[in-house]
């Protein structure tokens, strides 16, 4: 048995620490990791790489050796591409995810300082409070117990109370308090560590996700239906058998969109990249597609729509109470080492007001059940009182003389509201007089620069903005009046014990609000719901302990610049930056991304259409397999190849939230595909009945033609008007183009096929050019 951790005074000393760190390790559990090498294999096993397997088996058999090496550069490319550019994305996503990675305050050398939470050792001494994910299994050393939330690693589904010499246990999420605590154990060693394997967090398939694989397995079946449909037919007509399934199975795989997994999660994970770079950080990248389709967005007041630079005002002040009294106490009943926004406001305003006589032996943090911070104070003389600061109602109700003085406090309140300033009430107690309410300090918190424009531009796009906040219904209509919201909000209070006739007339008002204030946790969870019953697709910014349940509820939830760690947790996007402005950056980023995937759905719906169509039509009426299993081949591989340049291209946002039109995308789809099918037919035509050219130069030509038409058609589908509407990125030109004159290459020279020269090349590429036209 090891000995007991003792805590010190001072903490451990850096040198100590790193001691320790070198013989317990870092306090993070170990990942599994799959090696480079077996990550490398996985790309050759599988449902699509069996049927490449096969068919160069197949070709080994029938010693078609330039089909076998065409085939196996295809499976070897595939899963290369395949490889790295998962690789690449899991990378970006591993170190955007390591910019959320919680940090912890410890003491080290007789200092407080913030290191992240993996370096932290047994034996250090932390500091948790509201709103943390406690780092570490930690001993609670002497003072106020806290309520923490373990019902993730123990099931209960209440917190529960903590007290001196108690454990908490790494990642439970304190809900009330503040103490120091001594860690006992990091990493693996942890009761959570222990008991990793019974904490699964399940992955959910995001709308974006399943209408990418409803495509995908749409392409399959009807790929395989016309496969089968050949198969019997050569079956029939006597042909041989092995070749028939070699050239079965080759184009079974050139239709089967084997890109489309890898396109999916390259396009997301570039696209999170660039919301990294405007200081969003993406936690769930399926929440990209959320954002793409949100169309209400709950937006927290402070911090977001306003500055969170508290200044204070002239206070309120009783009878017969000086200022410099109500300073002082509202000075004793804050502390600069909790960084809150009101203590700093509070310091910062009093700063002449001489504290030093005084010292603060026990203080009582502001948590949102108490709503109020508490200080018991000696001075040096030997006297001893308490101070308290908080909300006004409820500091108001300490004092025995409430009832005779509520109505001015509350008429200052007023007043102060209608002038945009939050209201903190101050009180004071000592032994003699009981509890004293002092006054009122007015805070003003003014709305950010950028934030009128913004709350402008959102709606342009189609994206409702609604105020959500804890502050008054007088301040929250002043400040949505000035950023030009409308001042349509509601009090939180009719909500409460809402009968059924009346839910759905405040279902109503909750979809026709400007916003909502003196809103609890739980009326944000509600005022959601209530969103998205409606069919709305709703995003929520929060910062709080309090926010969590209804950051998870959002179908995207937002934990704007300075959250709690548990705000982040449950958060899908993190900010990085104030303000709101990088949310609408964060909604337009998204929607390019929809636009992307968009595209690249319309044309691989299209390709398998038209290449389908036309092998099966084909066969079936003239009895001639039009192009040959090594053309299918590198039709594949550098169709494959090049359409992985989409998660890069530069594309126009929607001016309105995207949803998947599934009607829309297979019609354009079909059109395109069933006008490249004709147009295939008339160059077929033309060779064998107009100029009378043999097969085997047909088959080269129909490759030439399916092989830039293919190609083009991704110009077509990028935009929603004229192709020159937009232009696209150059890394895509370059891949498409490239391709093609790689295509082009093959069939003047004649590699792996007739050669039919510089001159036919050129008409097919007219011709192609011609149909793409047509086609825009």
């Amino acid at each position: 048995m090891n000995a007991p951790i003792e805590p010190t005074a001072t903490g451990l000393t850096k040198v100590e620490a790193q001691r320790r760190l070198a013989t317990h390790g870092p306090n993070a559990l170990p990942e599994e990791r799959t090696g480079v090498f077996a990550a490398l294999l996985s790309y050759f096993w599988g449902p699509i790489p069996w049927m490449i397997e096969i068919a160069a088996i197949l070709s080994l058999i029938v010693q078609h050796w330039a089909d076998f090496a065409i085939i196996f550069v295809l499976l070897v490319v595939n899963a290369a591409v395949g490889f790295w550019e998962e690789f690449q994305a899991g990378n970006a996503i591993a170190a955007l995810k390591s910019r959320l990675a919680l940090d912890a305050r410890v003491k080290r050398d007789g200092k407080w300082t913030t290191v992240p939470a993996r370096e932290l050792v047994p034996g250090d001494l932390i500091r948790i409070r509201l709103g943390d994910i406690v780092p570490a299994d930690a001993r609670l050393l002497a003072g106020d117990s806290v309520d923490v939330d373990q019902s993730a690693l123990t099931g209960e589904s209440l917190p529960v109370s903590r007290g001196t010499g108690d454990i908490v246990y790494s990642d439970s999420v304190v809900k009330q308090g503040e103490v120091d605590a001594l860690v006992t154990a990091t990493g693996s060693e942890t009761f959570f560590g222990k008991t990793a394997k019974l904490v699964e967090t399940a992955t959910t398939t995001s709308h974006f996700q399943k209408a990418v694989l409803r495509i995908g397995n749409f392409l399959i079946v009807v790929a395989v239906v016309m496969v089968v449909l050949i198969l019997l037919v050569a079956l029939f007509r006597g042909d041989p058998i092995t070749e028939t399934l070699q050239f079965a199975l080759v184009l079974t795989v050139a239709a089967i969109p084997v890109a489309m997994p890898t396109v999916l999660s390259v396009t997301m994970a570039v696209g999170a990249k660039t919301l990294a770079r405007g200081q969003a950080i993406v936690s769930r990248l399926a929440s990209i597609e959320e954002l793409a389709g949100m169309d209400v967005l709950c937006s927290d007041k402070t911090g977001t729509l306003t500055r969170n630079k508290l200044t204070l005002g002239e206070p309120f002040l009783l009878d017969g109470i000086k200022k410099e009294e109500i300073l002082l106490a509202a000075c004793l009943a804050s502390r600069v080492e909790d960084e809150d926004p009101i203590d700093a406001a509070v310091l910062a305003g009093c700063h002449s007001v001489p504290s030093d006589a005084y010292d603060v032996v026990h203080f009582q943090p502001f948590d949102p059940v108490h709503k109020r911070t508490e200080a018991t104070v000696r001075a040096n003389d030997g006297g001893a009182f308490k101070v308290s600061k908080g909300a006004p109602q409820v500091v108001l109700n300490l004092v025995t003389n409430a009832d005779a003085i509520r109505s001015r406090v509350h008429q200052a309140i007023d007043d102060f509201a209608r002038r945009g300033y939050r209201a903190l009430g101050v009180a004071q107690y000592d032994d003699v007089n009981g509890w004293r309410f002092l006054g009122v300090l007015p805070l003003s918190d003014p709305p950010r620069d950028d934030s009128k424009s913004t709350i402008a531009a959102a709606r342009q796009m189609g994206c409702d903005v609604k105020m959500v906040t804890g502050d008054q219904l007088a301040i929250g209509r002043e400040i949505a009046t000035q950023l030009g919201m409308g001042a349509n909000l509601i009090d939180a209070e009719v909500f409460q014990d809402t009968s059924y006739d009346e839910s759905a007339r405040v279902d109503d008002m909750i979809q026709h609000a400007d916003g909502f204030a003196q809103v609890f946790p739980e009326h944000k969870f509600h005022i959601i719901d209530v969103l998205q019953k409606h069919g709305h697709i709703v995003g929520m910014t929060g910062d709080g302990v309090n926010d969590a349940p209804a950051l998870k509820k959002a179908d995207c939830g937002i934990a704007v610049s300075g959250a709690t760690d548990a705000a982040r947790a449950a958060a899908d996007i993190v900010l990085l930056a104030p303000g709101l402005s990088v949310v609408i950056d964060a909604i337009e980023e998204a929607r390019k991304i929809f636009q992307r995937m968009n595209s690249y759905a319309i044309y691989r719906i299209a390709e398998t259409i038209r290449v389908l169509l036309f092998m099966t039509l084909s066969i079936l009426v003239f009895n001639f397999y039009p192009v040959t299993a090594v053309m299918i081949v590198l039709l594949a591989l550098l169709n494959d190849g090049a359409i992985l340049s989409i998660a890069y291209d530069r594309v126009r946002a929607s001016g309105k939230p995207e949803h998947w039109e599934m009607r829309s995308v297979l019609g354009v789809a079909s059109v395109l595909g069933i006008s490249g099918l004709v147009a295939s037919f008339g160059l077929f035509y033309l060779a064998e009945r107009v100029y009378q050219v043999d097969r085997d130069t047909i088959q080269t030509l129909m490759y030439l033609k399916l092989s830039v038409a293919g190609h083009l058609t991704v110009f077509a589908t990028r935009t929603r008007g004229p192709f020159w509407s937009i232009r696209p990125a150059m890394i895509v030109f370059i891949a498409v183009v490239g391709t093609q004159l790689i295509a082009t290459f093959f069939a003047v020279f004649g590699i792996f096929m007739v050669p039919i020269g510089w001159k036919v090349a050129g008409l097919i590429w007219l011709y192609a050019i011609v149909c793409f036209l047509v086609n825009d």
